[in-house]
Formats: structure tokens, sequence, C-alpha cells
């Protein structure tokens, strides 16, 4: 089994909180203005020991306008001029798929540390020209992938590894909503990375990644629209033994959003929404079902703000439990679907001529 290493103020629901202090404040930049950061901003801002100081967009005035929502106190009207602020040491990147290499990159050569939203990027030629210059500049660079750090999942992990439920061998995983289309959408626009695949298939993904470690084979079935972005993706994992995954994500259908994983001695589930569930159920062959209650901090996005400020205080490059090889060996894994698929974005294009 894959163990992700859990940061120890979230490894145990008894633990302490995850908003107190661990080190010494660090100065936060945000980049975006998005839908995203405003959601998940309040977590960050949570921490005692971060200080969320700037934010940037494309227009001051939106950047001005989300600074005063948000009790922000600098605003910028580029992303490069807020990387070029000494005073700030760590950025949050929350743009579409398509501009985290740009942006990632800026920020790096620019000497912050750096936390960017799934996908980390495009392509895995992208990943690994991100990971190169993070080691090249000893700065942290870490893929947002939350779900990983929240208590369920890592209580989940525990379970497992206990040989309570006995060794898994299937996993059911899906995710998905029925997203209205509009071209314009970062969703349904190749140039931003759109579709299911890269928005959404990281999260039943990191189930199996979780349960059974990374596959021996991939194979995926896949609907393609008009504007050449998957709309809804059937990904089988293949594993040496008796052992299975298959998920599914879809920007056209609303489907469970759980993840089940079947042992040889019991099974494991979780309710709605699998990247963030509040409840596990926990059904031993030889013993009584029983449910696990998760309570949030926030809205659960801070485990990975205080992870990411947790290592840049140590001192750490990667996170332990989201390292880089995780991050590139998926990209890599999404290479390989899109390829079955006939799936190209822009990006790839990019990559090649720059080879």
């Amino acid at each position: 089994m894959t163990r992700y290493i859990q940061a120890p103020p979230a490894a145990h629901p008894s633990a302490p909180s995850p908003i107190r202090a661990t080190g010494r404040s660090l100065n936060w930049g945000v980049v975006s203005t998005g839908r995203v950061v405003g959601k998940v901003l309040a977590d960050l801002q949570s921490l005692e020991d971060a200080n969320v100081i700037a934010v940037s967009s494309r227009s001051e005035e939106r950047a001005r306008a989300f600074a005063d929502e948000h009790d922000i106190e600098w605003a910028y009207g580029s992303y490069e001029a807020m990387f070029a602020e000494p005073e700030i040491e760590a950025v949050y990147i929350a743009v579409p798929h398509g501009q985290h290499f740009e942006l990632v990159m800026a920020a790096l050569k620019a000497g912050k540390n750096v936390l960017c939203e799934k996908s980390l990027t495009i392509n895995a030629s992208e990943a690994r020209t991100l990971v190169a210059e993070a080691k090249e500049q000893d700065l942290f660079l870490m893929e947002a992938v939350w779900s990983r750090f929240t208590p369920a999942f890592n209580r989940a992990l525990d379970i497992l590894e206990s040989g309570e439920l006995g060794t898994p061998s299937w996993i059911q995983a899906d995710l998905g909503f029925v997203a209205p289309y509009d071209p314009k959408w970062r969703l349904y626009d190749p140039e931003a990375g759109g579709g299911a695949l890269l928005d959404l298939a990281v999260y039943p993904l990191t189930w199996a990644i979780g349960a059974m470690g990374f596959p021996n084979s991939v194979q995926a079935t896949s609907d393609l629209n008009d504007d050449g972005v998957d709309i809804q993706t059937a990904i089988t994992l293949g594993y040496t033994g008796v052992r299975h995954a298959q998920l599914m994500v879809s920007l056209v259908s609303s489907p469970t959003k759980e993840a089940r994983i079947a042992c040889t001695k019991g099974w494991l589930g979780t309710n709605a929404p699998l990247h963030n569930p509040t409840k596990l159920f926990i059904h031993p062959l030889n013993g009584p079902a029983r449910t696990e209650v998760f309570e949030p901090v926030g809205e659960n996005y801070t485990y990975e703000f205080r992870e990411a400020t947790r290592c840049i205080q140590e001192g750490l490059n990667e996170s332990p439990t989201m390292p880089w090889e995780h991050s590139v060996t998926t990209m890599a894994i999404f290479d390989g679907i899109r390829h079955q698929l006939g799936l190209r974005y822009p990006n790839d294009s990019y990559a090649s001529s720059s080879k």
C-alpha cells in the first residue's frame, strides 16, 4: 500500500488544532481572484502563522475589490508584480490548469515557495520541469490535492493498513456534476485544460492510490465534445494479483460521489463527496459495522495549508504527504489516458516545441 505520511497536526481527530502555529509566521500572496480562492481563502487566513498580505489578478480593479472584501493589504494588477515583492515568501496559485506551468515557473524564478492547485500542470513534461526548477532554486513546491490531508482520508488509510478489513482488492469511486455548457468556461476551454479528467479525476484516483498504490495498467474510455475536451471518462486501473479499480468522472451527470473499497475481510466506504467526506462506513465481515464521523475545520482546506506552511517553516522542498514523485506520476497517468482518448491540449504542443 502506498502510505501517505500525515502532517502531525492532522494525524488523528484528537490531535491539536491545525489552525495553531507550528513555527514562524509566513507572508503569503494569492494568485487569482476566482471562485476557488474566494471559497478557500478563509482557511489559509485562519492559520495563526500565515499572513495573507497580497493578491494578484490580471485586473488591478478586480484585485483591489477582492483585497478589500477579504481584508488583504496589497493588490496587484499583474502576477509578475506580486512575485517581485520581497516580503512575500509563499504564493498560492489557483488559476486554470493551462496557466499553472507558466505562473509556477515565474514564481519559483522569483524566489517564492509555491502551493499550486491541482492538476499541477497539463502534462508530465511540465511537471518534471517545475520539479527540477524547485530543486534548483531550493524552494518548496506542492500540488494542492487537499483531500490527501483531511482526517477522514488518513483515518481510512489507517484502517486499511491495520489489516482489519484484509487486503484491498476492488475500488469503485466516482465524481461528477452537471456543468452547464459555456465554451468560455474553463471546464470547456482546451486552453485552460478543460474537461472532467484534469479537473475531477485526481480525487477518485487519490483513493485508488491510497489503498493500492500506483497501477500497473490503465485503460480509459471517454466522450469528447466538439471543443475537444472530455465530458465523461471511465478509467480502469489494473494491479498485480486480484486487484482493480474502476473510476468515473463526469461533467454531464450527477453520480454518487462516493468511494467504496472492497477487501478480503470487509469493505470501507465514504459518504459524498469523496474528496471531502465527513463519514466513513466500516463493514468488517467478522464484526459489527460502524460509522466514524469527522467534523470539518473551516472548509477543510486548512490541513493542506497547514502542511505547506509547516514544510516551508522546516526548510523542506517537498511534502512527505504529497511528494513531487506522486504529482509527476499522476500527470504521467493522465498523459497515458489522454493518449488513449486522443485528447490533446495546446500546452502539449508548447512542451514539444520547447524540447
